[in-house]
């Protein structure tokens, strides 16, 4: 098994040994912190370059989880490592800010060990997937279900979807992100275009007929009741 290096951002320091100890029995390394701000140093530091995965608590000392996550996802070297957003706050419209801060998953707390190493183990997986594939990013495949992004077309085998662009846009953000849940403002922004104005409720009437067209594929998609949707295929 590859070690990984796992970066630990929570304050409460029973959790965070516990966290830590998880972990380390999964045979990964571990880098902890319990305040915002010396997470923040780190992550701007050569050090950060061997990171693979975040697991960062949302209420911390100096700065929230959502600025540091945020900053992630901004920053160059940390952009494309995995977030998974511990939290004690857990309502749909608190865990969708969270994913809209750009966390890659969650979870609430209080939890259960062996559903975090699942949740570690899939991040990690689907990153070394993502690795993989950005050897050739024109074309995006779960099974038989293709997207050319140079053709902007999608098969199901040797069939072509006729999609609209607004489906064919949420196809290609879903595929681009395997396994990551898109809240409805992330897919709004992702096929927002000009002056077209986009809403909520479009995004679910745009599904709704990407479903349709995906036929036998459409299970791919999942529901996440409350928060928004995902794709399942690489899972």
């Amino acid at each position: 098994m590859n070690t990984e290096t796992v970066v630990i951002i929570e304050d409460e320091i029973e959790i965070n040994e516990l966290i830590t100890d998880q972990i380390t029995q999964m045979g990964h390394r571990c880098v902890s912190f319990l305040d915002g701000k010396k997470a923040l140093d780190f992550i701007q530091s050569p050090e950060c370059n061997h990171a693979n995965l975040f697991i960062l608590d949302r209420m911390l000392p100096s700065i929230n989880g959502l600025e540091i996550c945020k900053f992630i996802r901004l920053y160059k070297n940390s952009e494309s490592i995995p977030v998974l957003m511990l939290t004690a706050l857990s309502t749909p419209e608190q865990i969708v800010e969270g994913l809209d801060a750009g966390a890659d998953d969650y979870m609430t707390k209080p939890f259960d060990h062996t559903v975090l190493k699942a949740r570690v183990r899939s991040l990690l997986r689907r990153r070394q997937i993502k690795e993989k594939s950005s050897e050739n990013t024109s074309q995006l495949q779960i099974k038989e279900l293709l997207v050319d992004l140079d053709q902007c077309k999608a098969w199901i085998g040797d069939h072509l979807l006729e999609l609209t662009l607004s489906e064919y846009k949420i196809l290609c953000c879903f595929m681009l992100s395997p396994g990551k849940v898109l809240t409805r403002n992330q897919l709004v922004e992702y096929i927002q275009d000009g002056p077209v104005h986009v809403t909520d409720r479009t995004i679910d009437t745009h599904i709704f007929g990407l479903r349709k067209k995906l036929g036998d594929y459409s299970s791919i998609i999942e529901t996440i009741r409350g928060i928004g949707y995902r794709v399942i295929g690489h899972d």
